[in-house]
């Protein structure tokens, strides 16, 4: 669990990949935590091996792997099959089955209004994830609420292409920002 606060402490930009054709720059890049958003079963120890094997850390959102299904097998699987440091999902069953065979878990919230904003609250109290992604990740005031209700490290991703956005959501109280903006992983 320390490692990705560890890698996060030393750059707070996470690269995410949603195309594999960026996997070499996702590699040569600063950044050191990885969000898998692309790929398939039949890739996806390769990939993840690839990105180990360069020192990055690696989270592979369960929901958007093609192949995978979205249960408690899929999350068995990946605990034993593929060495990824953590997982992504928006799913609040995946995020206990995740919890309890001990693996680190970020809930992804879409925040599109407010009653999103209420439901996601309740479900990352309920669920207490590790972290929290919310995207779109440009609403400071959204970012302190999460932060202050939840009392869960809040990641922001979505949006973010200046690096004013990158402070914005830092001083706001997130303590990483995800992006596939190559722009951005430099900053």
């Amino acid at each position: 669990m320390g490692n990705f606060f560890n890698a996060i402490s030393q750059n707070p930009i996470i690269a995410a990949i949603n195309d594999l054709d960026k996997l070499d720059k996702v590699i040569q890049s600063p950044c050191k935590a990885v969000f898998l958003l692309t790929g398939n079963i039949l890739d996806l120890s390769f990939i993840v091996s690839k990105l180990k094997e360069n020192a990055k850390l690696v989270y592979v959102h369960v929901d958007l792997i093609d192949g995978l299904s979205k249960d408690e097998v899929a999350i068995k699987f990946l605990n034993t099959h593929v060495k990824l440091d953590g997982i992504i999902t928006t799913k609040a069953n995946l995020v206990k089955v995740a919890k309890e065979l001990k693996l680190f878990v970020i809930q992804r919230l879409f925040i599109l209004d407010s009653l999103a904003l209420d439901s996601g609250i309740n479900a990352v109290k309920t669920t207490r994830p590790n972290a929290v992604e919310i995207l779109p990740g440009i609403m400071p005031k959204i970012i302190e609420n999460i932060t202050s209700e939840t009392n869960i490290p809040v990641i922001t991703g979505g949006l973010i292409k200046e690096k004013e956005d990158v402070i914005s959501s830092l001083k706001a109280g997130a303590i990483a920002i995800s992006t596939s903006n190559e722009k951005v992983w430099y900053m």
